[in-house]
């Protein structure tokens, strides 16, 4: 028990810095409360609502893994090295690809909300 409070401790401090240091993780957490009533009126089932909930938190979950990637890189070295460029290009790419998929859910979402599927 001791061990699950201390995990979610160090996971609330992770969450709390990542907040405080990175825009778009604050953007992301904003996006992630407003889908959370916003989800109930697109949603045509409660299982959609909970999916589009759910692809918006995937989002914030890779910004913060491709956060803590920047972050590492930085603390291994400021000066430009290629490979690192390169490490956080790919986390970025990964942010992208979340969100071109919490899109996806959502545009599917509203057109089956209009009846057009």
């Amino acid at each position: 028990m001791l061990r699950i409070w201390k995990a979610t401790i160090n996971s609330r401090n992770g969450l709390a810095f990542a907040f405080r240091s990175e825009q778009a993780v604050r953007e992301e957490i904003f996006a992630l409360l407003l889908s959370l009533p916003l989800a109930w009126l697109v949603g045509a089932t409660a299982m959609r609502a909970v999916e589009l909930v759910c692809s918006v938190a995937f989002v914030l979950t890779v910004e913060l893994l491709n956060t803590a990637i920047e972050k590492l890189a930085d603390r291994l070295t400021m000066d430009h090295d290629k490979q690192i460029g390169r490490v956080k290009d790919m986390g970025s790419a990964a942010v992208g690809v979340a969100l071109l998929m919490a899109g996806a859910f959502w545009i599917i979402a509203i057109i089956e909300r209009l009846g057009f599927i």
